[in-house]
């Protein structure tokens, strides 16, 4: 019984694919027809005259481009005060001027036939002027395009659907497409299907991608709106716009979601286990988005990794250090981790060093000259006391810590530090102050024996 059913379903996929190609060839055998059609039709005298007449309009507007065009170009390069925009539409015009000067002029010898001659006479020319103003309007409309390979795209299936339309073989041209597939149940996917697929999400695509940076760019000119909330606000919209793209283009090629809940529940699952980090990574991106611990331009130290946030992403969050590097830290190592986050509040930060100085200097004098160097620096903050302390008496020196404030940690930690340093030294160096440091001394007695004896100031 299994055998005899396995026989049946055999056979009906032979008897499906015998009807497909049965179908692929009659209408190959009608386009083939069609296109016999077409050569004798040129090769009627009228017609033939009609290509002549195109091809001699097809030189003249070359020899008008080789004439007019050094004298546009210059007259283009005098109107240097003109706007941007407006040079980027001169400069594709002048690009152009072979193909508009051979639209306006066939469309011209067009019309001065149909005034003198029959329209029949003329009927090819028409022809081949619609696809040429076809041709050319599509060029213009895709320049609209920034992307190189996209603009391409878009340009060669223009030009193919608007050559089909306008030869009336856009029917025949959709009947082969759809002949060339295969069904899955209800479904049935077919060359037809994918194309349009193409076009219809290519166009949502781009309409998805202009409201949502239309839309950023309005969420990020608003002050009121702080930094974290901006970039959460900006990937919700994001996610808004191309899913919405995503479910009306699979809806408007007639494909039913409901049937394939039960195999996405399944790869669902399987993604869940089998990408928990990736997961992990973007909940924390939403939870850090949400709580404003971080947000983009805070000063944070993450190990030894110190910089600022240049950008939070999805899966994982931009710092620049100083030296130039970027790091991409996890969001799950924000979220799980100790951070110190510089300017998590404000960007008042306080920095401290740690020196010495000689027994017989004044302690007195010493925090005076140590306060007044430090706030002799640009970036130390003079509206917010810098003090000086002793700490200790060490086995060489007093011990003193300097304190300071600064309020843009971006510029740097170790060149603020090292500039106090050396305003110290040069305070230190004009007014006597000596810095101490170990210092051994040798003697040599009388006797056989020696005794090594070593002072400390």
């Amino acid at each position: 019984m299994a055998n005899h059913d396995i026989s049946l379903g055999n056979t009906s996929l032979d008897a499906s694919s015998e009807a497909t190609i049965e179908e692929v060839i009659d209408i190959s055998t009608d386009l083939l027809s069609q296109g016999q059609m077409l050569v004798e039709m040129l090769f009627r005298t009228w017609n033939l005259y009609q290509l002549l007449i195109a091809l001699g309009v097809f030189v003249f507007a070359h020899l008008l481009r080789a004439s007019l065009g050094p004298r546009i170009r210059a007259w283009m390069a005098a109107r240097e005060n003109w706007p941007k925009w407006r040079m980027r539409v001169l400069v594709v015009v002048h690009q152009r001027l072979s193909a508009i000067f051979f639209v306006t002029l066939i469309w011209a010898v067009i019309y001065l036939m149909r005034e003198v001659t029959w329209p029949s006479r003329s009927y090819l020319l028409s022809i081949i002027g619609t696809l040429a103003f076809a041709w050319l309007g599509i060029v213009f409309a895709t320049r609209l395009i920034k992307s190189p390979l996209l603009r391409k795209l878009v340009r060669y299936g223009a030009w193919i659907w608007a050559t089909l339309q306008i030869l009336g073989l856009l029917d025949t041209a959709e009947r082969l497409l759809d002949s060339i597939g295969f069904s899955i149940g209800e479904i049935r996917f077919s060359l037809l299907l994918l194309v349009q697929g193409l076009v219809i999400l290519g166009v949502l695509i781009a309409l998805a991608r202009f409201f949502t940076t239309t839309t950023a760019t309005r969420i990020i000119a608003n002050e009121d709106i702080s930094p974290s909330m901006q970039v959460l606000i900006v990937k919700g919209v994001q996610i808004a716009f191309y899913g919405a793209a995503f479910f009306l283009g699979v809806r408007a090629l007639g494909i039913d979601l409901t049937g394939l809940a039960v195999l996405s529940g399944a790869i669902g699952v399987g993604l869940g286990f089998g990408l928990q980090k990736v997961v992990s990574n973007l909940v924390s991106g939403v939870i850090i988005l949400l709580d404003k611990s971080i947000k983009p331009g805070d000063v944070i130290s993450l190990g030894d990794t110190f910089g600022w946030i240049n950008s939070l992403g999805a899966r994982y969050v931009s710092v620049v250090t100083r030296d130039g590097r970027e790091y991409l830290i996890p969001n799950e190592d924000l979220i799980t981790g100790q951070v110190v986050n510089w300017s998590h509040s404000n960007d008042f930060v306080r920095l401290d060093i740690h020196f010495g100085t000689a027994y017989h200097d004044n302690p007195h004098e010493v925090r005076r000259i140590a306060i007044e160097a430090a706030q002799s620096v640009d970036r130390v903050l003079s509206d917010r006391n810098t003090v000086c302390h002793i700490v200790g008496f060490g086995d060489s020196s007093v011990d003193y810590i300097l304190r300071f404030w600064i309020k843009d940690p971006t510029g740097g930690l170790t060149n603020i530090r090292g500039n106090v340093f050396l305003a110290l030294w040069d305070a230190f160096d004009a007014n006597g102050i000596s810095i101490p440091f170990p210092q051994r001394e040798v003697k040599l007695l009388e006797s056989e024996q020696v005794t090594v004896k070593i002072d400390q100031p």
